[in-house]
């Protein structure tokens, strides 16, 4: 699925997509003793929730709410989109306001780290 968000457009890539291949990208050696629930609150034409777990140096993902998440990312979702897929610098987003984040701060620094860009 990675090798698939390569040859599309930013236009073609849905947060359905995004958050499938997330657990994939995880680099386990950087992953390692984190333990978190990451909810994403999207707003817009795609909006949604969808969330990243990290747990034993692995990533599972779904849609829907985390009871209790350790960080929560918001954004519009083609903004989200653009992030993930490396073509919107996070800090930049955030610094723009068009990332917002509550919880863990470190983690969401790490965000960055965490999770190879498939493109």
């Amino acid at each position: 699925m990675a090798e698939e968000l390569r040859e599309m457009t930013v236009d073609d890539i849905t947060p359905d997509l995004v958050f499938e291949v997330m657990p994939s990208q995880l680099d386990v050696a950087r992953a390692q003793g984190i333990e978190a629930g990451i909810q994403f609150d999207l707003s817009g034409e795609q909006a949604g929730k969808w969330w990243v777990r990290i747990s034993g140096g692995q990533a599972s993902s779904g849609r829907g709410e985390l009871a209790s998440p350790t960080l929560v990312m918001a954004a519009e979702a083609r903004d989200w989109v653009r992030i993930a897929i490396g073509e919107l610098n996070p800090v930049a987003a955030f610094v723009k306001g068009k990332l917002r984040i509550r919880g863990d701060l470190g983690l969401a620094m790490k965000m960055q780290t965490l999770f190879r860009i498939p493109r």
